[in-house]
């Protein structure tokens, strides 16, 4: 996940830091509720930072953080006291900010008086906005400065600002405030043991959007928009109960991150996605929203479909060095609002990543097995086709059937895989690899993209096309177990680099080649005793990067941290190739570290050895909540129970290796085809009810698509 050059993890936020989010729009604050413009903190909306400054003071003085609770990931409530000026420790005064974001910022201020005696109270609040870009925000580099007005009518305060031809503005409603163009303040007095309350709403002013539209407070007893759109994720989600509650609870705050971090494309409200995280990344992304969405299949398959068709129409159609933009080539990152100069590329598209396009093919394939109608996912193949013409064109420029990237301009990300800080990708001692590199786990896409369109050409009847890619896949297997394996080490190299040199790093990324069935048989056991040595394994997940290896650091980024997504897709492999135990170690290990952050799994965490602290020790500028994250806990239950589906060939397919420690598993409202189906595992054993008529249910592993695509080929030459 990457936003610019110099590293791809944001800005620290600080401690105790709280984010919302809903759709693109998030807001950052400190723990007692304020927002501070000197940290990369603030209320954005499509990018632009529309509150810079909300710091509330009661009779001049700013709130003792109490603590603050995400009720859901776009709601919080804050609790403050008020500071004494009399020398006496506990205040009487109990503020509590209940804060929701969505098209901007709605903020209900309660102060309750605990003291015998009436309480004076003036309560102020100032608001201020930069209109700042992300970019700038995120890097500390504000460099605009906007021509500001203010302008106070009855209880608004209306904040509009010009720089050169774009403007931009909020409006703030505060009922009952005497409102000036400095601040809101309120004047009342507490009576004992009562309290005051007070509403405030800011709504950026952008065309076609009227405030009337904007965060009208509901009547009690009614939902907020927020709370509308997620009754409806709720309502065609899978619902789940375990006998383990804390991994039910970890799921179940996958499900409410994932629902949070859905976002409409704006040319086709109907089609919903993923955005990568908060707080930096709530926009598409090639490669995060592609992964989360694959992962998230058996939650609500529509996600993925969104996905594939707002890439498909945003799928390059010419060449530009500077957004590394190429035909059929899947993008990297969108962004809504920017000052076009700060981001990749200097357009609202950029282009660096070597792995969405094969990603977007193998995405295509699994979702063709989910029940979409025929003639939806046949809109696709075009777009599919075009992308493994980019492999071929574009991908492989060397034309020796792997993959590789150099980034076009010096302002494109150095490195384009998953891993894509600047030094993410070296050798065991240490020394960055140079450019072009073909990685280890992009070959594994590629070839499962091969492999997923060679299947649909076959289905479709189309044996010409189907031969020639399954023999692609061949080829490309065969090739890269060659020039991958180092025999001496027991691993995959990394990389290839720009000399074809091993890239000899023990890295994380040959687990990916593990689920897509790149590994040699003969060869996985030794990659997997690699990745379960105390070398790669922390006891909290698998490291990118082995602790024996020269650019170490258990506090970096890409080089020794865990990653759960990697992890999860990891775990996937492990259970591909028979290795259960290794599995159920990896999937209880991330599950006991959700434990730590309230269920949640962050982005990344630091690669310390759980030997060394008890607790996973968070990454300083871990997103969260994050797509890929959110959507691990899911693949991993899923790889457990050995869940999927193959609608058009009438299968649903489930052999479950759940530890016993998970306890029995009930799962109802799951989407199934155009139905819902109930899924029971009582010690290990599966039922399911409401199968429509034609799916059968198999005990076992549904056939990959190296089994899928060798019957066909054997069926069409027999």
């Amino acid at each position: 996940m990457a936003g610019w050059n110099a590293d791809t993890a944001a800005g620290p936020l600080g401690a105790g830091t709280v984010t919302l989010v809903e759709g693109s729009s998030f807001c950052i604050s400190l723990p007692n509720g304020d927002i501070h413009p000197e940290h990369p903190h603030g209320v954005f909306f499509q990018d632009i930072r529309i509150v810079s400054g909300w710091n509330l003071t009661i009779n001049g003085q700013p709130l003792e953080p109490l603590g603050a609770e995400t009720k859901e990931p776009y709601r919080a409530l804050f609790a403050g006291r008020v500071l004494r000026g009399d020398g006496y420790a506990d205040s009487p005064l109990i503020v509590e900010r209940l804060r929701e974001v969505g098209t901007g910022i709605l903020e209900q201020i309660t102060v309750r008086n605990y003291a015998l005696n009436p309480a004076e109270c003036v309560i102020s609040l100032r608001i201020e906005s930069d209109f700042a870009d992300l970019f700038e925000v995120k890097e500390a580099r504000i460099s605009r400065q906007w021509h500001e007005t203010r302008h106070s009518d009855g209880d608004t305060l209306t904040i509009q600002a010009a720089w050169q031809d774009a403007r931009k503005g909020v409006l703030v409603t505060a009922e009952g405030a005497d409102v000036t163009a400095e601040a809101l303040t309120y004047r009342t007095v507490v009576p004992p043991h009562g309290q005051w309350t007070a509403l405030v709403s800011v709504v950026p002013l952008v065309d076609g959007i009227s405030p009337s539209m904007l965060f009208v407070h509901p009547d009690t007893g009614e939902l907020s928009p927020s709370d509308r759109r997620r009754q409806e994720w709720v309502a065609k989600i899978p619902v789940l109960q375990m006998g383990n509650r804390s991994i039910e609870r970890t799921l179940r705050r996958s499900y409410d991150d994932l629902g949070a971090l859905r976002i409409e494309d704006p040319n086709h409200p109907n089609r919903v996605m993923v955005a990568a995280g908060a707080p930096w990344f709530m926009t598409l992304f090639g490669r995060d929203s592609l992964w989360a969405s694959l992962m998230a299949l058996p939650v609500d398959p529509s996600l993925a479909l969104g996905t594939l068709q707002t890439l498909a129409d945003r799928q390059g159609t010419l060449v530009d060095p500077m957004s590394e933009e190429e035909p059929g080539k899947i993008l990297h990152e969108v962004r809504l609002d920017i000052s076009s100069g700060l981001s990749l590329g200097g357009k609202s598209t950029y282009y660096g990543s070597v792995d969405a396009t094969p990603l977007f093919v193998m995405l295509l394939g699994s979702v063709s097995r989910w029940g979409f109608a025929a003639d939806t996912i046949a809109a696709l193949l075009p777009h599919a086709d075009r992308a493994l013409e980019w492999i071929r064109d574009y991908g492989d420029k060397d034309g020796d059937g792997f993959v590789e990237y150099e980034r076009l301009n010096d302002q494109g990300l150095i490195n384009q895989g998953w891993k894509d800080s600047w030094d993410g990708i070296n050798f065991a001692d240490g020394t960055l690899a140079e450019p072009p590199i073909a990685l280890c786990e992009v070959q594994g896409y590629v070839y499962t993209a091969y492999l997923a369109r060679a299947w649909m050409a076959y289905d479709a009847g189309d044996a010409t096309l189907g031969n020639e890619l399954a023999d692609l896949a061949a080829q490309l297997k065969k090739r890269f177990n060659e020039q991958f394996w180092m025999p001496e080490r027991g691993y995959y190299a990394v990389a290839l680099d720009g000399k074809k040199r091993q890239v000899d790093a023990c890295a994380s990324n040959m687990g990916h080649c593990l689920w897509l069935g790149l590994v040699d048989e003969d060869k996985a056991p030794q990659v997997v005793e690699r990745l379960m040595s105390p070398e790669m394994f922390s006891g909290w997940g698998v490291r990118t990067l082995a602790s024996d290896m020269g650019a170490y650091n258990p506090a970096s980024y890409h080089n020794g941290s865990v990653w759960p997504h990697d992890n999860a897709i990891i775990t996937a492999g492990l259970v591909r190739y028979g290795f259960v135990a290794e599995a159920q170690r990896i999937s209880n290990a991330l599950l006991e570290a959700a434990e730590y952050s309230d269920g949640r799994l962050p982005e990344l965490f630091c690669g310390f050895s759980r030997d060394q602290f008890a607790k996973p020790l968070p990454y300083p500028t871990a997103c969260a909540p994050q797509a890929w994250a959110a959507t691990t806990p899911i693949l991993l239950l899923t790889s457990l129970m050995q869940y999927d589906t193959h609608v058009s060939r009438g299968g649903l397919w489930m052999d479950p290796v759940l530890p016993e420690s998970y306890g029995d598993l009930h799962i109802s409202n799951a989407p199934m085809g155009n139905g819902r189906i109930t899924i029971d595992i009582a010690n290990s054993v599966p039922s399911i009810q409401g199968l429509r008529e034609g799916i059968v249910f198999h005990r076992g592993h549904r056939p990959w698509l190296t089994e899928l695509v060798e019957q066909a080929k054997r069926n069409r030459t027999s």
